[in-house]
């Protein structure tokens, strides 16, 4: 197999990157990355639904063993957990980093010394966690870091809410694309992200991502270099949806996404105020939820 070279290498040789940056920071002044067009002046610390100004902020960094095999190896993912979110789920499980906004602010040296601290520690890739209303920043500090010798392929895990014109700007930047599919109801979208346009914004994301980057591609040691990976967290009492998403995947975007189906659901954040949100996912469903998955055929990570 040949030596891999990350996308974002080629975009900066050829002086695309640059214009990314230009373009990316242009959003900024009346802010369009995300579905929510809130439209607000960043550039002067103004604050949409994400409560994101000018600067990004950074919760945590470090090696992280949590994530899917194909990224953790045996030296792990270099994960970057931005502060706060567009999506604000109710019932996230990062509450205090996406909803609370726990961090500290983190210009574009710093967020570049952060991956290149990642890759010094041996991680095998650099993992963008909720990313999306810090695309800017983040092509900021990739440009810096690129001068200093990241090598390591890019992850972008995000929640699936995404704008087409903010996924162009990661067009040969980002190598490995993670996004969740939460939701196929628009009114659960509605009721539980405050997002009916989430569906649709889900699946024009999905689409693009994998038109950019493909299904997965592994190297001989089982690690994920390119592609698209969906995650899917199963809910109580919502396993149609599940099956909507799974169909959706295998027949619109392929038949070799790979799929993580997550069985950790728990009542967590504001979870516990929703009726059909209040309890803990059962095992049975679960197990249903992975029946459907085996019975499409697409490829199940574990």
């Amino acid at each position: 197999m040949k030596p891999f070279i990350p996308a974002y290498i080629t975009t900066k040789q050829n002086g695309r990157l640059k214009e990314k940056i230009r373009a990316a920071s242009e959003i900024l002044a009346s802010c369009t990355l995300c579905p929510r067009q809130c439209r607000v002046d960043r550039t002067r610390d103004e604050k949409g639904v994400c409560a994101t100004g000018k600067t990004a902020e950074v919760a945590s960094f470090a090696p992280h063993y949590g994530e899917e095999p194909q990224l953790v190896g045996d030296r792990g993912s270099g994960a970057v957990f931005f502060s706060h979110c567009s999506l604000q789920c109710v019932f996230c499980q990062n509450h205090d980093i996406s909803i609370q906004g726990n961090g500290q602010a983190a210009d574009a040296d710093q967020i570049a010394a952060i991956m290149l601290f990642l890759q010094e520690k041996g991680c095998h890739n650099i993992n963008f966690v909720t990313p999306t209303h810090v695309v800017p920043q983040i092509l900021k500090a990739l440009d810096i870091a690129i001068d200093q010798g990241l090598h390591l392929p890019l992850v972008y895990n995000c929640a699936g809410y995404e704008l087409s014109d903010t996924l162009k700007l990661l067009e040969g930047v980002v190598d490995i694309f993670m996004p969740d599919f939460k939701f196929w109801d628009p009114a659960a979208a509605r009721r539980y992200c405050r997002a009916p346009e989430y569906p649709r914004a889900a699946k024009t994301a999905i689409l693009q991502m994998h038109a950019q980057v493909g299904d997965l591609v592994v190297d001989s040691a089982g690690l994920a270099r390119t592609g698209l990976l969906v995650r899917h967290l199963v809910m109580p009492g919502r396993l149609e949806e599940t099956r909507q998403i799974l169909t959706f995947l295998k027949e619109k975007v392929s038949a070799h996404t790979h799929v993580n189906l997550m069985s950790q659901y728990r009542p967590m954040g504001e979870a516990a105020q929703y009726a059909g949100l209040a309890q803990p996912l059962a095992a049975r469903e679960f197990k249903q939820a992975l029946q459907m998955a085996k019975e499409t055929g697409l490829p199940l990570i574990r």
